[in-house]
C-alpha cells in the first residue's frame, strides 16, 4: 500500500474548512495543516480535524505534496506561487485570479514544474453536469439562470465573477467553438458591485447562450437548458436530475413528429467530494485535470469581458 498523500489547506474559512473535512476522512490522504491568517479560526479547524494549525500561509510548504487554496482571489497569486515554486501541486478555489495577467503567471508557473493546477470550478463536478456533458454533441442554445438569496459573504466581488463564472465555464466546456461577440447589462442592488446581471454569449460555430446570475433573488433556482438538433435537455443543479424533451416519428395519419419527454435519473452525490477525489486521484496518476489552468484563464477572459460591457452601459451606476 502506497503511503498516504499529504495535503494541506490554506484559508479555512467557509469553503476551506469542508475541504479540511474531507480530506480528513480520505484514508488515502493525511491532512498534514491548515493556515488561516485569522488564528482562531486557524486554531477550531486544527482542533476540529486533529492537525496543525498555523497563522502563516507558507507555513505548510515542506510538510505538504498537495495543497487546497481557498484564500480570497486577491491573494491568488501571492499565496500560490510559493507553493508552486517548491512543487506543490494545487487545488485553487474560483476564479483562477483577480486578472488574466496574474492568472497566466500561475499557469505558467504550474506548467515549469510539471505540477497538477485544478481550478475550482465546483459545478463541472456535479453529477448532472457530467452526465449532460457526456450527452450534448452539439448545442445550438444554451439558458442558464443561477439565482440565489442575498447573503454577505463574498460582496469584495461582483455576482458575474462570485456566481456568474460557473456556468460561463460550463457553456465554455459545452461548447466547441471560440466566442464572437459579448453582450451584457448588469445592476447594483444592494452592494455597491453588480448584484444581477445577463449575459448573451455568440459563439462562432452560430451556437447562443444566454446566461442570468443573481444573488438578490427571494429563493435560490439553479437550472440549466441546453437546446440541440432534434432534443431539449434541463438540469436542475439542486437535484442534479436531467429532464429530455426528444422528438418521435409522427404517428399514423399526422403530418408532424411528435414528442416524448422522460427524466434520466442520476445518483447525487456532493460535488465537492467528486472534485476533491478527482484531484487526489490527478496528483497520484497524473494526466490533465477535468478543470486546468487554461480552463480557469478562459472562464476569466469572458467574465471581464461580461464585465466591461456592464461597466460601459448607461446608467448602472
Amino acid at each position: 500500500m502506497s503511503d498516504p498523500l499529504r495535503i494541506g489547506v490554506v484559508g479555512v474559512g467557509y469553503l476551506g474548512r469542508i475541504h479540511a473535512k474531507i480530506y480528513s476522512q480520505m484514508p488515502e490522504v493525511e491532512l498534514v495543516g491548515v493556515a488561516d491568517i485569522d488564528r482562531d479560526t486557524a486554531e477550531e479547524v486544527s482542533r476540529l480535524y486533529d492537525c496543525p494549525g498555523y497563522t502563516d500561509p507558507c507555513t505548510l510548504i515542506g510538510k505538504a505534496d498537495a495543497v487546497s487554496i481557498a484564500v480570497p482571489t486577491s491573494v491568488h497569486r501571492q499565496v500560490a506561487l510559493p507553493y508552486l515554486d517548491a512543487g506543490v501541486h494545487m487545488l485553487l478555489e474560483k476564479p483562477i485570479a483577480p486578472t488574466v495577467a496574474e492568472a497566466e503567471s500561475i499557469v505558467a508557473a504550474a506548467e515549469g514544474r510539471g505540477l497538477v493546477l485544478l481550478i475550482g470550478h465546483l459545478e463541472r463536478f456535479n453529477a448532472g453536469i457530467m452526465k449532460l456533458a457526456e450527452r450534448v454533441s452539439d448545442p445550438r442554445f444554451i439558458e442558464s439562470h443561477r439565482l440565489g438569496t442575498f447573503v454577505e459573504r463574498a460582496t469584495d466581488v461582483d455576482v458575474v465573477t462570485d456566481l456568474m463564472i460557473h456556468d460561463i465555464d460550463i457553456v465554455l466546456s459545452l461548447v466547441k467553438s471560440e466566442i464572437t461577440y459579448v453582450s451584457a447589462v448588469g445592476s447594483p442592488v444592494l452592494t455597491d458591485h453588480i448584484d444581477i446581471a445577463n449575459a448573451r454569449l455568440e459563439f462562432a460555430n452560430n451556437t447562443v447562450a444566454n446566461v442570468t446570475a443573481s444573488r438578490v433573488s427571494m429563493k435560490k433556482f439553479r437550472r440549466i437548458r441546453v437546446f440541440g438538433s432534434h432534443s431539449y435537455q434541463a438540469l436542475n443543479f439542486i437535484d442534479q436530475q436531467i429532464d429530455i424533451v426528444s422528438k418521435t416519428e409522427p404517428a399514423p395519419g399526422q403530418l408532424y413528429p411528435g414528442l416524448k419527454s422522460e427524466q434520466l435519473k442520476i445518483e447525487p452525490r456532493p460535488p465537492l467530494d467528486a472534485e476533491l477525489e478527482h484531484f487526489v486521484a490527478t496528483v497520484r496518476g497524473g494526466g490533465r485535470p477535468l478543470v486546468d489552468g487554461w480552463d480557469g484563464i478562459k472562464a476569466l477572459q469572458v467574465a471581464e469581458q461580461v464585465q466591461r460591457k456592464i461597466n460601459t452601459s448607461p446608467g448602472i451606476h
